[in-house]
């Protein structure tokens, strides 16, 4: 029975991901905790590699579509891996089955989380704010209406019209490159730590660090240089014992249909209201953990 449970909480989290982007860590994790009762450094270790195999799939398609900033991804990436391979060295020092690491994994998880649950909610608050915006902008008779085609998404899986994919210099060089791999070695870090923060963290400083930058390639950024990251974490922590193979593996039967029906239905689901109830959802988890 607990087969079947798994292989369709991995359904149900792929099925999220692909609605919303919004990476799986964020959500697989604490459901592996709180509702199967799995270790939380084992939880941490099957998660990371979870996540590298369903961001891969994301990656390629985001690559095809000519979507990714090479560059951020690059600058990203040099922070993120010595990050992770530092908290990987600092990790096989200690005992990560004993309780005083379970209380530390848990704690962090547990900002990690709220830290996420404040993203979405900023991303939500934003882009009803740019709607509003826009709408007024309209009836003023300022603008004219929006042509579909020329609309930028907000989600990673819409494909943009030719003159959209264009990345300017200026967009990149906005902020310098030290901020960004900074960025990258605190979220290596904590992904490291707790498999959670390279999806909606990731996602909110680069809208500030990048402001020009269109959101949809923000997004194809973060998902790009989170599949290494995910993967050498993955890796680091099962090298450390703590990744249960079997159990990935359930989890990915379960995930990668639900990827596709996620994307598939996108443009039919109310977005900003699941972008919301994650929110709540991950900051009710979040306080579970953080005060247990």
């Amino acid at each position: 029975m607990h087969d079947f449970q798994f292989i369709l909480a991995g359904f149900f989290v792929g099925t999220v991901v692909g609605l919303t982007g919004v990476g799986g860590g964020s959500l697989m994790t604490p459901l592996l905790i709180f509702l199967f009762g799995v270790k939380p450094h084992l939880a941490v270790g099957t998660d990371l590699l979870f996540a590298a195999i369903t961001k891969s799939g994301g990656t390629y398609t985001l690559w095809r579509q000519k979507l990714i900033p090479w560059r951020v991804v690059f600058h990203l990436s040099l922070g993120s891996i010595p990050g992770c391979l530092v908290t990987i060295y600092v990790l096989n020092q200690y005992d990560l089955a004993s309780t005083e690491i379970e209380h530390l994994i848990k704690r962090a998880l547990g900002i990690a989380l709220l830290l996420t649950a404040a993203s979405l909610l900023y991303k939500v608050l934003k882009t009803s704010y740019s709607s509003t915006k826009m709408q007024s902008f309209e009836a003023s008779g300022e603008g004219q209406p929006l042509n579909p085609k020329n609309t930028i998404s907000i989600s990673a899986n819409v494909a943009l019209s030719s003159d959209q994919i264009v990345i300017d210099k200026e967009s990149l060089d906005t902020n310098h490159p030290v901020l960004t791999v900074l960025l990258g070695l605190a979220i290596g870090s904590m992904v490291t730590l707790t498999s959670v923060g390279a999806g909606a963290i990731g996602v909110s400083v680069l809208m500030l660090l990048y402001p020009k930058l269109p959101l949809p390639k923000i997004v194809a950024a973060d998902i790009a240089y989170a599949v290494p990251l995910t993967l050498v974490a993955g890796l680091g922590h099962a090298s450390l014992g703590t990744v249960d193979w079997e159990l990935l593996l359930k989890l990915a039967l379960g995930s990668l249909p639900g990827i596709w029906v996620g994307a598939h239905f996108l443009s039919r689901t109310p977005e900003r209201v699941i972008r919301l109830s994650l929110s709540v959802l991950l900051a009710w988890a979040a306080s579970k953990l953080i005060l247990v």
